[in-house]
């Protein structure tokens, strides 16, 4: 008689993030994907864990001036600032496609005030087809609004614990980096009554063009973002992970299945690609399948298992 081979396990990738189920633990960053339907001819989008669109405000917003991107070494530095058509327009001509995907819609929103912030989550709320929200209060490049909430443990609390109360879809909170200890957000986060909290937004920064001496960018400074923000991401994210107990999102840097396991062995339940997304679009499925081949190759039947293994 042979020798029986044992059937190949195949590893279950999903994870909860509050009461939202993803079938897979990648999900795209807002800000880096459009509103979908500009990658559908890239890449199969009912794959992907979640689709985060681009950040929605209650009024439309212009943005700022141009040059609004320049690439840097390992990322590239952006001033979009938050440029966006609005919520009308967002719900007559964008929800209907994100609706009609088979994958979890989540919505990135932000305000200037707690008044504007409050009014887009109860709007939000009563829509059909969204998962779940992801609040920003993380934006280095505008020169109001969310970064004060955000800086601030007292006002992050404040602000969390008043949209918690207008909104059953569970709420992620979007973390800045740019503060002298994010842990002790992520502490404000979860005693607001945050469901999950997402981490790091892009870092202030800047570059100047030596021959003409001005800025590259039309609003002098930007957020950084792409490979060369990760290692000091993934020290962020397993820093807060010490310290609460609601899921982490992590953010930053990531181009290939490494970087995300990296990620969730410091912590994270979940991935966002972000400036990877505009050099190759189809990084989210390969990372999904670079994390299926991982759990395979040193057999853990769950995600699950793997989250903040680091050093255990």
């Amino acid at each position: 008689m042979g020798m029986k081979i044992k059937p190949v396990i195949e590893p279950d990738l999903s994870i909860s993030i509050g009461k939202m189920r993803l079938k897979n633990p990648v999900m795209t960053a807002s800000g880096t994907f459009g509103y979908g339907q500009e990658f559908e001819h890239f890449m199969d989008l009912h794959q992907l864990g979640a689709v985060i669109p681009k950040g929605i405000s209650l009024a439309p917003m212009p943005g700022n001036r141009p040059p609004r991107i320049f690439e840097t070494n390992g990322g590239i530095l952006n001033s979009i600032g938050l440029q966006n058509p609005g919520l009308e327009v967002f719900i007559k001509e964008r929800l209907p496609y994100l609706k009609s995907l088979k994958t979890n819609l989540i919505i990135n929103f932000f305000g200037n005030t707690l008044q504007e912030y409050s009014e887009l989550a109860q709007r939000l709320n009563a829509l059909e087809g969204i998962s779940g929200l992801e609040m920003n209060i993380s934006c280095p490049n505008v020169k109001c609004g969310g970064i004060v909430f955000g800086s601030d443990p007292k006002m992050t609390y404040r602000l969390v614990s008043r949209i918690k109360k207008l909104t059953s879809l569970p709420l992620i909170v979007k973390l800045t980096p740019n503060v002298t200890d994010i842990k002790v957000i992520a502490r404000s986060a979860e005693e607001g009554g945050a469901d999950a909290v997402s981490l790091v937004n892009t870092f202030r920064a800047m570059a100047i063009n030596i021959h003409t001496r001005k800025p590259e960018l039309g609003n002098v400074t930007g957020g950084l973002s792409g490979p060369a923000i990760k290692p000091i991401a993934l020290r962020m994210v397993w820093e807060v992970f010490q310290v609460i107990k609601i899921p982490v999102i992590g953010i930053g840097g990531i181009v290939k299945a490494e970087d995300a396991i990296e990620f969730i062995l410091a912590g994270a339940s979940a991935v966002q690609i972000g400036t990877a997304n505009l050099i190759h679009p189809k990084t989210g499925l390969e990372v999904i399948e670079g994390i299926r081949k991982y759990l395979l190759q040193y057999r853990f039947p769950h995600l699950q298992n793997l989250i903040g293994l680091l050093g255990k």
